[in-house]
């Protein structure tokens, strides 16, 4: 311990010399391995996925296979797998990584995946395919109710002060015939059957609320009236005096979705097709004072309404300085010239907030494609498994629980990170399912009873450790 002189306080200091670390040499580093091991295949009990407890008193909380048994009291026929058995399997199997009904023979005989079950043998695939071809209409509206309930839930006990509901569909391409595929816009695989659904999305908890299915050769705004108008008032009536706001694209501008709006106090941003109405790009090249937002954005607002509709809204246009591309060769030795063009896009809108909290709010609807993508990514929503409608049907709606489920248990084990902001990002930093299969759930353990008492023993790695006790520990209290 020495002693030294600051010379910005003018004070004498004491210097703390830390320990040289001591550093290992290359004996104690590296070794050779040149035999390969003999493989022996035993039942010990062993299971690849020791993380999967979490979702096992994640489950617990939910009372989910009690729940997913009521959504099948109706149906008279009692196979020895229940149907709520297969549904629960189906979320499981996604949560794991998988995207194939075949794929479930890898971990068939795998205890602790078992166990979460409740089962002592998997069914077989055909098994598995028989009983989703079973399900009926009102089957698949039970499983909905249930998922939305499981949100609702998140919700209630979160209490935000306002949510944004944003609508959207989203393509699942199928390499067959599929009962109620269509050929229809598919950018990805043209000339494919496909399903077109109409997902709600909660912007704040990155879930999703509900789904509207459809053909693949429908247009956005098919059947989407009636769809938001249910969203809406299952959410009021569930989170009362809750602020409801709703961003859509351009598909869903008609006067009849607006007025739904409007009359149902959602507070909303649209945006507006210009090839519809020419008389806007008079109004944007007639205006001469832009108002300025940012280096970036500048805009002007009118109240307007097309003349076949009944009420004006306010009309918020907007234009954005985009990079214009060079053509030719460049003076690379001098400068770069650097030339400007503008983007034009409108909003229609009943917001009374000012023109770049509109604006902000409109642009932050992009956050629904990172959804879509994280679940297709994750839990095979754009998987067509079955040539069966209804079999189709509760796979998508098991790939939105399995989804939700990760976001929920996330949610009860951390604090909410930020609450609104102008673009209504999550109020939380999600890790992706993908990411918490690697660090978490696809560890190797081995299930024992010593003197009695199930034990799950696993690798000493201190991080997992951390991550997985304080899962246990979050979900175990707020059971």
């Amino acid at each position: 311990m020495n002693k030294g002189y600051n010379k910005f306080t003018r004070q004498k200091t004491t210097l703390i010399r830390r320990p040289p670390q001591v550093k290992s040499s290359k004996t104690q580093i590296y070794t050779k391995f040149h035999k390969i091991p003999q493989i022996r295949f035993e039942d010990q009990q062993l299971t690849s996925f020791s993380g999967l407890l979490i979702f096992q008193l994640l489950f617990k909380r939910m009372d989910l296979k009690n729940k997913l048994k009521k959504c099948f009291s109706h149906m008279k026929v009692s196979p020895i797998f229940g149907h709520h058995f297969i549904v629960m399997l189906l979320v499981v199997h996604l949560i794991l990584g998988f995207r194939r009904l075949r794929e479930i023979d890898y971990y068939r005989d795998d205890p602790l995946v078992l166990r979460l079950l409740g089962l002592k043998k998997f069914p077989d695939v055909s098994t598995i395919s028989r009983s989703l071809s079973q399900m009926d209409t009102q089957s698949i509206a039970n499983l909905r109710r249930l998922s939305r309930s499981f949100v609702i839930n998140g919700l209630q006990r979160e209490r935000f002060n306002r949510l944004t509901l944003d609508f959207d569909g989203s393509v699942l391409s199928t390499k067959r015939h599929a009962q109620g595929s269509a050929v229809g816009y598919n950018k990805v695989r043209k000339g494919a059957r496909s399903y077109y659904p109409l997902f709600c999305t909660i912007a704040q908890t990155g879930q999703f609320f509900d789904m509207h299915h459809r053909p693949g050769n429908v247009h956005d705004s098919n059947g989407a009236a009636d769809f938001m108008l249910q969203c809406f008032k299952k959410t009021k009536s569930q989170v009362p005096g809750t602020i409801i706001e709703s961003r859509m694209d351009s598909a869903f501008f008609n006067q009849d979705i607006i007025s739904l709006m409007a009359e149902n106090h959602v507070k909303f941003t649209a945006s507006v097709p210009f090839a519809r109405f020419a008389k806007l790009k008079k109004m944007i090249e007639e205006c001469s004072s832009w108002h300025e937002i940012d280096n970036k954005w500048s805009y002007f607002e009118t109240q307007w309404k097309p003349k076949s509709w009944s009420s004006e809204f306010r009309f918020v246009f907007t234009k954005k300085k985009i990079k214009k591309p060079q053509k030719g060769p460049l003076q690379l030795d001098l400068f770069e010239p650097l030339d400007l063009n503008y983007e034009y896009k409108v909003i229609v809108t009943n917001k009374t907030e000012s023109a770049k909290s509109v604006v902000l709010f409109h642009n932050g609807r992009g956050s629904q494609e990172s959804i879509f993508g994280d679940a297709k990514t994750d839990t095979a929503l754009g998987v067509i498994p079955c040539k069966r409608l209804s079999s189709n049907q509760v796979f998508t709606l098991a790939s939105m629980m399995a989804h939700n489920f990760s976001r929920e248990m996330q949610m009860v084990a951390h604090p909410a990170a930020t609450r609104a902001k102008p673009k209504r990002p999550t109020a939380w930093k999600f890790k992706k399912l993908d990411t918490i299969r690697h660090q978490i759930i696809q560890r190797a353990g081995r299930l024992t009873r010593p003197q009695g008492k199930l034990t799950l023993t696993m690798g000493i790695n201190p991080v997992v450790k951390k991550d997985l006790l304080h899962f246990m520990d979050v979900l175990q209290k707020a059971a």
